[in-house]
Formats: structure tokens, sequence, C-alpha cells
């Protein structure tokens, strides 16, 4: 295996709650209240859509799509959904610096080094908005390819939340076997003070609406115990999956990083050391905003 590249789980499609919109000359983010699935081609007129996005809009008949029936490649809840502090550079989509609130990988002077994260609120290096939680799930719709997944990017504080507590919830009720429990992707709404009651939507993971959670249990176990009996050996799977992980520093190319930038991150954000830092009170209080606004 070639050191210091990331095997990361096969992409085959995109799932997103919004779309890039030419306004002025530039291409903006704008947010959706529905879900759309894409493949990985892009044109200047957006990302195609793939096949999945029309058949379950007939499923629908023709009202939004607000969820998605799911299953997850590895039982591990951290190998499903990969998250982390994160700051691209905009002009190359290059990761610089990448951490978990305890510590962090970052490109110095001196090369990449390791250090202390405080998260974005306390750091001056990644404040005005250039560090964000940036979290990628992986899942499974349909059954055309059972290793080919499709992933949900988000830099949203409610995103990223309540899929870590979904995820750690269904592994511990179902005894681990993730990887064989019905699920649906679901789109919900709130507002708050800080969004001036607008809505916000964010993403959250449940069981299929027609299942209880005695059947859903019950069906995750005795599919789990019928694939190893099939010879699928999902232990090993998610032992090699985590080790290609750890095969590189960062796992995320520049490529990615570019698309994370475009959809993320405002054109007008500095660069490092272009501003003062700010007080710890001045960057909580910016946080708080970020966090009222992000799905």
């Amino acid at each position: 295996m070639i050191k210091g590249l990331a095997i990361t789980p096969p992409v085959i499609g995109r799932i997103s709650i919004g779309r890039m919109v030419e306004k002025n000359g530039k291409r903006l983010p704008e947010k959706d209240d529905q879900f759309t699935i894409t493949t990985q081609i892009q044109t200047r007129e957006g990302w195609l859509p793939h096949p999945l996005d029309e058949a379950l809009r007939q499923e629908v008949q023709g009202k939004k799509l607000r969820s998605i029936p799911v299953t997850l490649p590895f039982n591990d809840p951290d190998l499903n959904l990969r998250a982390e502090y994160t700051f691209f550079e905009r002009k190359s989509g290059r990761a610089l610096c990448a951490g978990d609130g305890e510590a962090c990988r970052r490109h110095t002077e001196n090369g990449l080094e390791s250090l202390p994260c405080p998260s974005p609120d306390m750091c001056d290096y990644g404040s005005h908005g250039l560090c964000k939680p940036y979290g990628r799930l992986y899942v499974c719709i349909g059954d055309d390819d059972e290793l080919g997944c499709f992933v949900f990017r988000t830099t949203g504080y409610n995103s990223i939340r309540t899929l870590t507590a979904r995820l750690r919830y269904f592994h511990a009720i179902s005894g681990g076997n993730l990887a064989t429990l019905p699920l649906e992707l679901k789109l919900r709404g709130k507002s708050t003070t800080q969004s001036h009651r607008a809505p916000i939507y964010y993403v959250d993971l449940t069981l299929r609406a027609e299942q209880s959670m005695e059947d859903a249990v019950s069906y995750a176990r005795e599919t789990a115990k019928a694939r190893g009996n099939q010879g699928i050996n999902q232990a090993e799977l998610d032992k090699i999956a985590h080790a290609g992980l750890l095969n590189a520093q960062f796992e995320y190319s520049e490529e990615e990083g570019l698309q994370v930038v475009e959809e993320f991150v405002p054109e007008d954000a500095p660069s490092p050391g272009s501003t003062q830092p700010q007080s710890a009170q001045g960057l909580s209080q910016k946080l708080a905003d970020k966090k009222a606004f992000s799905v």
C-alpha cells in the first residue's frame, strides 16, 4: 500500500442539502430544504443527478425528498462518520490544520507538527471562520454496489452533533451491529432566536418509519449472523478500513478540499496571520452565531 495516501471508503455519489448558484459572476452556495443525490460528475450547471435521486422522488410522489433509506458500511461509528476541526487553504484546497479539540496536525514553517488543538472558538490560527468542523458521513443506498458509498459532507454543528449521537446510540442498542441495521437519513428543521426564527435544516439518522426498535435490532442481529455464516467478515472490513485511514496524516485530497472551500467557506475569509487575534469572548460569540445557522 502506498504510504502517505489515505485509503478512504469508495465514493460513488454525493448527498447534499444545497447547491451552487451563480450570482453576479460568482459561484455561491445556496441552502435547500430537501436532499439531492448526485453523481461525482460536475458541469457548469452543477452536479449531475444520480439515477437513485429520481427513483426516490417517484416514491414520494412529487413531494420534497426529505428521507433516504440507507445502511451503513461499517459497525464502528467513527468509521461511518469522520469529523474533525479542519482548516483548508482557499486557493489550493490543501488541509493546513486538522484536530479533534485536544491535538492537531498542522503545516508550519518547520514542517508538519503535532500541536494542541483548543477548538476554533479559542484558536487564533483558525479564527474568523477559517477553521470549521468538517464531517463526512458514509452510507450505502440500494444494493447495486455493496462496498460503494454515498457521502454527505457538512460543516454544520447541528448535523455533526446529531449524527454522532445517533451512531453511538444505535451501536450500543444493536449490540454493535450498525452495518446491518435498517436506517434512514432524515432532514429536520428548527428555528432559534439567533436564526431570527427562520428555519434552519440539519441531517438526522433514524430507524426506518415502518420498523420498531425491537424489530430493527432483531433484524440487524439475524442479518449479521447470516452474513457471518456466508463468510462475510465485517470485523475484518472495519479493521482494514481503519488502517487505510491511518495511512496518511490527512484523509482528504486537495480536490476534495477545493470542493469544501467552494461550498462552505466564504470568499472573503482572511488568511492566517492577516488579522489580529480576537478575544476569547469575541471568538466564542462568533462561534455561537455560526452554530445557529449551521446544518
